[in-house]
């Protein structure tokens, strides 16, 4: 009786352990715990991605998340690490007309950041006022495959200016500026946000000039990713009048691009800073315009459609990061367990009594084997054995757990037992008669 209940234990431990380690299986499986370490693709020293980059790590950070930036050439080399899973990148700054989603069906977008000007700085004593003008000079467009090559290359050509007439220069971001300082090129092409260090320092310049991009309207026409700007007068310095004059900009608007397979959670801290570094008024920007949740060159994220129509969740506006996806598991569980749980104990009852009512069905077809065999022409040894089986089943529904509300059954089963105790004890004493008369 000991090793039959030991072995009972011991298979409902076992059930009980299979069943955790299946439904740990499956919240793991269907609520995968975030990274703690993301790695974010931004540019080249004095770019804006790269000061967009350092701000970001440090709001992250502050959620608990671990950041690496990795330094890239721009916007194209940004894609192209986002596209290999191999490298380890999953988040990228991204700037208009590099890609889109038909060449990177992979990558998703988290919505657009800031508008990002062109900003052509020149030492030129005489003012240059139209692209042609740059022909022949030597002009600092960023390395092969940043975006800020790409885009100068694109717009320069629209104005006859390529690498065979005019000498292209990879200097960028802090480089293209003490280029220029140095008088070694005499152009600067640079994209980036009004507070990219490599920017403020060339406006803050008197020895360096700002061409006021001419005919912007009509490039912002032929080019969709292009957006005309304007930069008011005086808008970095009033006393000094930096700058000078309203100037006309060209310029692309930035994009936060990820994988297709970053966690939700992650996906979530990402809208969130973005919304705290980004939804303010800048000089080119009103307050709330961005972040922008449309993107017309790749498909918008799901859970990034969800935050910008309905805001963060209860648990995300509550919750740190570490909590967040135990939390969700636990509400799975619960919901789970509910989900499960109310019909089992809604026909946990019929399924108890069909178990009941089945064993007495059994028994009874063990009854009727004795009593069919009651009729029939018996030795005494075969009587015997039939009293000796009808005590074993009268001893088998001693032991059986039957609730009060089935002890009608239980008695008219024990009622039937001895009912054929009673025919068998008559048969036998028939039997012994049959047995003395022929003797």
């Amino acid at each position: 009786m000991l090793v039959a209940k030991l072995c009972r234990f011991f298979a409902g431990l076992a059930t009980l352990i299979c069943l955790i380690a299946a439904i740990s299986f499956v919240l793991v499986y269907f609520f995968p715990a975030p990274p703690s370490r993301i790695t974010i693709a931004t540019a080249f020293r004095g770019a804006s991605f790269d000061y967009y980059g350092r701000r970001y790590k440090e709001r992250l950070e502050a959620a608990g998340l671990r950041v690496d930036l990795r330094e890239t050439k721009g916007a194209v080399e940004n894609v192209d690490l986002l596209r290999n899973p191999q490298s380890g990148v999953q988040i990228a700054f991204v700037t208009g007309g590099v890609s889109d989603g038909k060449r990177a069906p992979d990558l998703l977008s988290l919505g657009l950041i800031y508008n990002q000007p062109f900003w052509l700085f020149y030492t030129s004593p005489a003012p240059i006022e139209r692209l042609s003008q740059l022909k022949g000079r030597r002009i600092a467009v960023g390395p092969p495959g940043s975006g800020t090559r790409l885009s100068a290359e694109t717009i320069l050509s629209k104005s006859g200016i390529n690498s065979e007439n005019t000498t292209f220069l990879d200097f960028a971001g802090n480089e293209a500026v003490d280029a220029l300082n140095n008088a070694r090129v005499d152009v600067v092409w640079i994209i980036g946000a009004p507070r990219a260090s490599a920017v403020q320092s060339l406006l803050t310049n008197p020895d360096i000039k700002l061409l006021s991009f001419p005919m912007a309207e009509a490039f912002s026409r032929m080019l969709p990713e292009l957006v005309k700007l304007v930069l008011p007068q005086g808008v970095f310095d009033i006393d000094r009048g930096i700058p000078a004059s309203d100037v006309s900009l060209l310029g692309t608007t930035t994009r936060i691009l990820v994988r297709n397979d970053l966690h939700p959670e992650i996906v979530y801290l990402l809208l969130k800073t973005m919304a705290e570094e980004h939804s303010g008024q800048d000089i080119f920007q009103k307050v709330g315009e961005f972040p922008m949740s449309l993107d017309p060159e790749y498909p918008m994220a799901p859970n990034a459609i969800d935050y910008y129509k309905n805001g963060p969740s209860f648990l995300q506006r509550h919750l740190p990061l570490w909590l967040m996806v135990h939390s969700q598991r636990a509400i799975a569980l619960l919901v789970t367990v509910v989900a499960i749980g109310v019909p089992i104990f809604t026909y946990l009852p019929r399924l108890y009594g069909w178990f009941v009512r089945s064993r007495l069905i059994r028994i009874y077809r063990r009854l009727r084997v004795i009593e069919n065999e009651i009729y029939a022409d018996l030795s005494n040894e075969q009587v015997m054995l039939l009293q000796q089986k009808l005590e074993g089943i009268d001893r088998s529904t001693d032991v059986l757990r039957i609730p009060t509300r089935f002890s009608e059954s239980f008695f008219a089963l024990k009622m039937h037992i001895n009912l054929l105790q009673t025919r068998l004890a008559s048969r036998l004493l028939g039997v012994h008669g049959q047995i003395q008369g022929s003797s």
